[in-house]
C-alpha cells in the first residue's frame, strides 16, 4: 500500500469525517433559542441532535457496503448533495416534529462522507501508517469543532437558528466541490463486492462475528460517551446552570476542540513509537481521572473554572481514542472494510445519541455529565484490560 499521498487528500478526508461534528457542533448554541422558537421541551431539543446522530449512524450501514460494491467516488458525491439539500430544509422547518424528521435524513446523507472517508484511508493506508493517517484525520476534524459553534454563536447574534441552517446548507456545497476535485476512487475494481443486495451486506455479517474487531469497537463506543454526553449536556449546563452566554459557550467549547486536537496530534507523532492499545489504556486512565474531578466540582459547587479544567482533559482524551481505536479496529480488516467502518461508526454514534437524552431524561446537571463520563470510561477501561489482543490471523474477512 502506498503510504505518501498529497496533503490536499488527507485535507479533503478530515474535512468529510467531520460531518458528525459539522452537522451537530454548529447550532449547539442555539439548541436553547430553537427549543423556545418552536414550543420543545429540553428532551425533545436534544432529540433534533440525536435524530442528526441516528441518521450518522444508520446512514452507514447503508453507505458502506454500498461504497465496497460500488466504488468510493460516485456514492460520495450523492451523499454529500443530499446533505446539502436536507440542509435547506432544516432551514424551513415549521415545527421540531418536521425538523427532528428532517434532521434524521440529513444525518442519513452526511454519514456518507465518514464512512466513505475512514474507507478510502483504508485503501491506502496499513499499519503504524494507517494509525498516523487516522490522527491527521482526526487533528483536521479538530478544527470544525472550533470553527463550528464559533460560527454558530455569531450567526445568532444577527440570525437564528435557521439561519444556522442555511450556513450548513453553504458549507456542504463546500464540501461537495471538495469531493469532486481532490477525492479519487480508491477502490480497484477487482477488489469490490458483487451479486445481489444479500451478498453487498455480507461484509456488516463478517464484520459483526470478528471478534477482535467487536471488542476494540465496543471500547470505542464506551469511550465515545463521553464526546457525546458532552456535546448534549454542556448546552444546558454551561449557559443555564452557569450562565454563560451563547458567544461564551462557542468560545469554551472552541478550546476544548483545541484540546482534541493537540491530543491527535499527539498520538500521530506516538503512532510507530508507542503501542496504540497503550496509547489507549493511558488516555482512557486520565480521562477517568479528570471525570472523576468534574463531578467532585460540581458536588461541592466550585466556581466555573474547577469544573471547566478537569472538563477539558477528559474532552481532550477523545483525541487519542477515537484515531487509536480507529486504527486498531479496522486494522483487523482485509476486505469490506466500507462494511466493518460501517458498523464501527454506527456503534459509536447509536450509543452516542441515545445514551445522553436516555441519563438527562430527568433533568440535566453537570453532576450528571460528570457521572455519566466516568460510568463509560469505568466500563472502557475494565474492557481493554481484560481482552488481550487477538493473533494477527483472525482479524480479517473475505
Amino acid at each position: 500500500m502506498a503510504t505518501r499521498h498529497p496533503r490536499s487528500l488527507m485535507l479533503a478526508l478530515g474535512a468529510l469525517t467531520a460531518f458528525g461534528p459539522i452537522s451537530l457542533d454548529v447550532y449547539l448554541p442555539s439548541l436553547p433559542q430553537l427549543g423556545a422558537d418552536l414550543g420543545a421541551s429540553e428532551s425533545l431539543t436534544q432529540f433534533t441532535m440525536s435524530a442528526c446522530m441516528i441518521g450518522l449512524a444508520v446512514g452507514q450501514l447503508l453507505w458502506g457496503p454500498i461504497s465496497d460494491r460500488y466504488g468510493r467516488r460516485m456514492p460520495l458525491i450523492i451523499a454529500v448533495a443530499g446533505f446539502v439539500i436536507t440542509s435547506v430544509l432544516c432551514a424551513l422547518a415549521p415545527t421540531i416534529g418536521a425538523l427532528i424528521a428532517i434532521r434524521l435524513i440529513q444525518g442519513l446523507c452526511g454519514a456518507g462522507g465518514m464512512v466513505i472517508a475512514r474507507a478510502v484511508v483504508h485503501d491506502l493506508f496499513s499499519g503504524a501508517d494507517a494509525m498516523a493517517a487516522f490522527s491527521t484525520l482526526a487533528a483536521v476534524m479538530g478544527v470544525a469543532p472550533v470553527l463550528a459553534p464559533l460560527l454558530g454563536g455569531a450567526i445568532v447574534t444577527f440570525s437564528d437558528w435557521r439561519g444556522v441552517f442555511v450556513a450548513l446548507a453553504v458549507i456542504g456545497a463546500l464540501l461537495l466541490a471538495v469531493s469532486a476535485l481532490l477525492v479519487p476512487e480508491s477502490l480497484p475494481r477487482g477488489e469490490r463486492t458483487d451479486g445481489g443486495i444479500r451478498n453487498d451486506f455480507r461484509g456488516i455479517g463478517a464484520a459483526l462475528t470478528n471478534r477482535g474487531f467487536m471488542l476494540t469497537a465496543l471500547t470505542l463506543s464506551l469511550a465515545g460517551i463521553v464526546l457525546f454526553t458532552y456535546l448534549q449536556l454542556s448546552p444546558f449546563v454551561l449557559q443555564e446552570q452557569y450562565g454563560l452566554s451563547a458567544q461564551g459557550f462557542a468560545a469554551v467549547f472552541a478550546v476544548n476542540s483545541l484540546g482534541i486536537l493537540g491530543a491527535a496530534q499527539l498520538n500521530r507523532r506516538m503512532a510507530g513509537r508507542v503501542p496504540g492499545e497503550r496509547m489507549v489504556r493511558l488516555a482512557l486512565t486520565v480521562g477517568l481521572a479528570a471525570a472523576i474531578a468534574v463531578v467532585l466540582a460540581a458536588a461541592t459547587s466550585s466556581a466555573l473554572p474547577w469544573l471547566l479544567v478537569p472538563l477539558f482533559v477528559a474532552v481532550s482524551t477523545h483525541g487519542v481514542n477515537n484515531p487509536a481505536l480507529t486504527a486498531l479496529a479496522l486494522g483487523r480488516i482485509t476486505r469490506g472494510a466500507g462494511s466493518a467502518s460501517a458498523v464501527l461508526g454506527t456503534m459509536t454514534l447509536l450509543v452516542g445519541a441515545l445514551v445522553p437524552p436516555l441519563v438527562s431524561s430527568f433533568g440535566v446537571s453537570a453532576t450528571l455529565l460528570g457521572a455519566t463520563m466516568v460510568a463509560a470510561l469505568v466500563a472502557a477501561l475494565v474492557l481493554t484490560l481484560a481482552t488481550s489482543r487477538p493473533a494477527s490471523g483472525s482479524a480479517s474477512h473475505g
